[in-house]
């Protein structure tokens, strides 16, 4: 068998980018899915969990490399002519399928990819030495919900393809039994002689156009509407404004609530989407006191924040909000941060501590942002999780803020 392709029959390279790249892509969406419903829970079930993701990601990029090299071996080759120019419909949807295909292979683990890097703190690591970030793709919440919706849709769609990929090679083999399946997947020397004629380059610009459109529109289907999402650092969203604001008091006009974690060796954040802080302080005397109450249950720690709010966990159904009520006592000195020292109470079990935190005021708007870290055992969270392999002791809670006087 030649190593080259001929009009007739694609060569040993081709066949083997093509069966390898396709074995590849199919495990990786089998993993996939496996990691998907695999349940949560104890630590056995999230060492399967980080597991099964790290190894959909290195099938992935594994196939991403692979790709990127029968692109190349095939810019150098020729084409087989199709052995049916006058079904020009046939044709034409045959290369929209291939076209789409293509361009599948590339942005599918490429989206991986960009979601693994933009996703802060990381989670369920490539299995290989070439680094885990792509240079240039900023740690965002948002962008990595937008990578996530493409992943999670753009699966669909290339499962389709890959459908009607085979779909298309069974009518040739068991309908028209022309031969067409020799050409890659069986003996070469008995591939049929294609005709001479050769279909001009407008169906294939065509079929090209067409198929980028179709992954174009996968980019425009809404991040919110995506299950699959990996875990991410909070972003800039809005707080809940309290119900009431006390005299003196100080409205929360924006601010985030981020946490983090540390699963399997690796730091991971999620953010609490619902939350609101009564706050009163005096400029004057630099003091004051604060009354936060937080939804566990808008709590996102990406692919795991289901386990998080669980029983073994937060277990946001026996104890729904979590609450911090502190006094603001003013800086030691100058240049020292506030400390806002007070009771911490989450799922059920309170400590006394304190949170430092930076603070500015201008005319009647507050900055603020601190950070504290807490062990989840003070709590009684992670009980049966008695060393820190697959989640660690200790737990960062830190907060930015802006409010104005009321």
């Amino acid at each position: 068998m030649k190593a080259s392709n001929t009009a007739r029959a694609y060569g040993w390279v081709a066949r083997f980018f093509h069966w390898t790249v396709a074995v590849l892509i199919l495990a990786a969406i089998a993993v996939g899915l496996y990691a998907d419903n695999l349940p949560e829970g104890g630590e056995s079930q999230l060492q399967a969990i980080f597991a099964a993701y790290s190894l959909h990601k290195t099938v992935g990029m594994a196939a991403l490399a692979l790709v990127a090299l029968r692109i190349l071996w095939t810019l150098t080759q020729p084409k087989p002519r199709p052995l049916h120019p006058g079904r020009r419909l046939e044709t034409l949807g045959a290369e929209l399928v291939h076209w789409a295909l293509w361009i599948g292979m590339i942005v599918m683990p490429l989206s991986g990819w960009l979601l693994h890097s933009a996703a802060p703190g990381g989670f369920a690591r490539i299995l290989w030495p070439f680094g885990q970030r792509l240079p240039f793709v900023p740690e965002d919440l948002a962008l990595s919900e937008r990578f996530a919706a493409f992943h999670e849709f753009g699966w669909w769609l290339l499962a389709g393809l890959i459908a009607l990929h085979v779909i298309g090679a069974l009518k040739h083999a068991i309908i028209d039994r022309d031969g067409t399946m020799n050409r890659m997947a069986g003996d070469p020397g008995r591939a049929p002689e294609p005709p001479a004629a050769r279909p001009g380059v407008l169906p294939h610009v065509l079929a090209a156009m067409a198929a980028l459109a179709i992954w174009v529109g996968v980019a425009f289907i809404p991040a919110g509407s995506s299950d699959m999402q990996e875990p991410a650092a909070a972003a800039s969203v809005p707080a809940s404004t309290p119900a009431t604001v006390p005299e003196a008091g100080w409205a929360v006009e924006q601010g985030t609530l981020e946490i983090e974690v540390t699963q399997a060796g690796s730091a991971v954040a999620g953010q609490f989407g619902q939350w609101q802080a009564d706050i009163v302080y005096d400029p004057e005397s630099r003091t004051g006191r604060v009354a936060v109450s937080v939804d566990i249950a808008s709590l996102t720690l990406g692919a795991v924040s289901d386990a998080a709010k669980g029983p073994d966990f937060l277990n946001a159904a026996a104890h729904p909000v979590a609450t911090f009520e502190a006094e603001i006592l003013p800086p030691p000195a100058e240049d020292q941060p506030h400390v806002a020292h007070g009771r911490l109470t989450i799922a059920g079990q309170t400590i006394e501590t304190d949170l430092p935190f930076a603070l500015t005021v201008q005319d009647d708007v507050a900055q603020a942002q601190g950070r504290m870290r807490v062990d989840r055992r003070d709590f009684g969270i992670g009980a049966g999780y008695a060393d820190e392999g697959t989640v660690g002791f200790g737990v960062e809670i830190g907060f930015a803020l802006s409010a104005k006087q009321q």
